[in-house]
This record gives structure tokens, sequence and C-alpha cells, in this order.
């Protein structure tokens, strides 16, 4: 009986960046359809041509618009709970909500009960892969790789490394975040569809000591990302300059201490100094754009375009909990609104591209992930243009897919996910 699975729908595909080459390196087919054979896509075209041979299922997914699964290139896993936590910037947020809730991480129980609640409320709004955040405690690494391949989600996370400014039982050493990383790194890079992330919190909590030592692990295996925080608040970038007085910028607290390369994840970088930028640029670091969060928290404006047009990778997040939804569309929904504000409407296909390929080339794993291809594997969601009353009438009205499509991006929310599928396997 033959393997292949035939879904019918809309779909859209990209066959370069639309930040360089503009929308029309989309291809939108409104009768497509793509195969999927033992989790990968095998083909994808026009439903008219693929329909030939025989299928295991076929399933119509209608007027629906089958695109990549969403991919949250930046988020803590570990603050599901106390997301949308009212009134505090950064440092006092930390203090009063943050850390409490982490240290309820060492308990294994917890762990995994979260850990398990947030990926099916990923895997509901349509993100089939996220890189996180998790807590001092191993047991919040493992408890999430463990729910993780359950669900056979491809995800990246790491143990957050912090000792100092940083509450009691919630500080780790220089010696035990390499250890405990180490460990964990051997135990699970590479594990199924599990990747290892080196994750020193940021500078303010890590003694130049643990950043060397984390520099030195990260040297020791080059094929890991390592992900951090960087010039997110201009109070936190002060308080940097006044642990480091010998950096030159915030990003130099980083480098001296190895921690700066092509697979550095660099969460926020908003208020970026100009050696700064052009550092990143050089390395080919990617910047992750948070942009719920940076309203919620009151962070600042992320230059989209002036990062985009000067060659930076940037991927797309939702940064829990510091992000108010764990909807990606509502993160490209605030990423459009940000741009606003800096002068610069960004076009659906750009939003669209931000939340797929543009994240799996931030993460570097645009080989497997991010787009509807052949050999890719098979995470996807078919997307209701259509979800409530409010987005309906107004995609009625559309010329073409980019206003039929917008009205969701900017209102749309879980009842906008028809259906996701992992690895060719629907999971919601």
């Amino acid at each position: 009986m033959s393997k292949r699975h035939l879904h019918l729908g809309q779909t859209l595909t990209f066959t370069a960046d639309p930040f360089v080459e503009g929308p029309g390196a989309a291809r939108h087919d409104t009768q497509g359809a793509l195969v999927v054979e033992d989790g990968l896509i095998t083909q994808v075209g026009e439903a008219e041509a693929l329909r030939q041979g025989e299928f295991a299922s076929v399933t119509d997914h209608g007027q629906a618009l089958l695109l990549p699964g969403f991919i949250d290139a930046h988020a803590h896993y570990p603050q599901t709970a106390m997301i949308a936590s009212w009134g505090k910037r950064l440092i006092d947020w930390l203090n009063t909500y943050t850390f409490p809730e982490e240290m309820r991480f060492g308990d294994p129980d917890y762990a995994a009960e979260i850990a398990g609640r947030y990926l099916d409320l990923l895997l509901a709004q349509g993100t089939t892969t996220v890189c996180s955040y998790c807590t001092i405690h191993p047991t919040s690494v493992t408890a999430f790789f463990e729910a993780a391949e359950t669900r056979g989600m491809r995800v990246l996370a790491g143990k957050t490394c912090m000792d100092r400014n940083a509450p009691e039982g919630l500080r780790d050493t220089a010696q035990s975040a390499y250890d405990d990383s180490k460990a964990l790194l051997g135990r699970w890079h590479g594990q199924g569809r599990a990747s290892y992330v080196i994750t020193p919190r940021f500078s303010p909590t890590s003694t130049p000591d643990q950043l060397s030592a984390l520099g030195a692990l990260w040297a020791e295996h080059p094929d890991c990302l390592m992900q951090t925080h960087l010039s997110e608040q201009t109070d936190e970038i002060a308080w940097v300059k006044s642990l480091y007085p010998q950096a030159r910028d915030y990003l130099d607290t980083y480098e001296a201490h190895g921690l700066l390369g092509a697979n550095g994840l660099y969460g926020h970088a908003i208020h970026l100094e100009p050696r700064e930028k052009d550092r990143l640029r050089e390395v080919d670091a990617a910047l992750i754009h948070c942009p719920t969060s940076n309203t919620f928290i009151g962070s600042g404006l992320f230059d989209m375009d002036g990062l985009t047009r000067a060659g930076h990778r940037v991927g797309l997040a939702t940064d829990t909990g510091g992000g108010s939804s764990f909807s990606m569309l509502r993160s490209m929904a605030a990423a459009y609104e940000i741009a606003q504000l800096r002068g610069r409407a960004l076009h659906p296909a750009e939003l669209i591209w931000l939340a797929t390929t543009g994240s799996a080339r931030a993460l570097r794993l645009d080989d497997r992930i991010g787009s509807l291809a052949p050999g890719m594997e098979a995470d996807f969601i078919a997307l209701d243009l259509a979800s409530t009353t409010a987005i309906a009438q107004r995609s009625a009205q559309a010329n073409d897919l980019w206003e039929a499509l917008f009205p969701t991006i900017m209102m749309g929310d879980d009842r906008a996910i028809a259906a996701t599928y992992v690895a060719g396997r629907r999971v919601a």
C-alpha cells in the first residue's frame, strides 16, 4: 500500500528572500498540493499535476492556505504560566515575576507539566518549531526535550546559565554551567529532532568567568547554536556598561569571551551601536526580533528595514512570556506595527517569510524546515483565511492573495489554524 499522502489547498512557496526580491519571490497556487511520504515533503505543485498515482490518504483543505509551520526563534517556555504579568520594565519584571516562577523548575514534575502545556499551546497556534531558554535546572531541559520528543517536534533549547544578579536557587557557577551544559549537550544534541543551544541568559547575570567557560564550550562544539540577549533596553545597556567597564559596548562583553559567531542568536538587538551592527553582520550572526515583548515591556522599536537592508539575518519570535502572546500571527502583526512606527510598511510576503524561512535561516535549519519544498520535513499548517466574521468580511473583498492573507496576519488567532502537521502527522 502506498505511503504517500496528498494534501490539497492553496499553497505559498518562496523562490527567494522577499526582503531582497520583493513579493515576486513568492509563488501562489490557488489549486495547489503537496505530497508527503515518511515525514518528508516529496512534491509541491499544482493539484492537477500531483493527483496522479496512488495515495494512502487524500486530504482536501479547501480554500485554506498551506504554509510551513511557524518557527519561533526565541522563547522562554518556563515563563508560560506568568505570561501577561502587569506593569514592569525588564529588570523589575525579571525580579518580580520571572525569577520566582523559574525557581519552580527544579521540580521535574512541574517542569514536565509546563513543557507539555507550552508545546501544546504552540501547536494549536501553528508553531511547529521553537528555540527556547530553559532554567538553570537540568531537569527543565530534560522535561522540554522529552515533551517535544513525545510530540515529534523539532526543537532547540538549552540550560539558562546565571552565576550572579539572580536569587539564591537560580544561580549556578562558571564550572557547573560548563559541566551541566556539556552533559546536556552530549545527551540531547542531534538526538532525534532535538538541538542543544548554549545559553547564557545575558551579560548582567553572568560573570566574565562564566561567559568564558561557555565560550570555551562553544569552541568545543561549534556546530551548536548559542543564544543570549543583546541591547533590549537602555537601562539594561547602562547596567552592562557598569558591570563591564572595559568593554567597548554590550556586544563586546560576549565577543571578548568567545560568544560571538555565525551560530549566535542575539535576541532583541534594538539599541545597537554602529560597531555592534558591523561586527554582527561581519560574522553573519542572527538577530531575533521579539515585537510583542518589545512593546509589552516598553523596550523600543527594532530597525527591521535598516538591518535587513544591511544584510543581517533576522528571525521572528514571541519571546514568551515577555511577549504577550503564544501566536506567531500576533508576532507578525506586532512586527508590522513596529515597522510602521519606523516608517516602513512590511509586506505580507515579508511577514510570512520572517515567521517561516527567515526564522529557519536564523536557526541554521533552512535546509530542513521553514519551506514547502521537496526534501523538507513535513511540518506544515492549513491556515483558514476566513476564520472569524471580521476577517471573512474583509478577505472576501480581496483582489489578490496578499489582501486575503493580511487580515489574518493582523487579526488572526488559533481559530485561523485549521490544522497543524508535524513530520506529516496531524497534531492539532
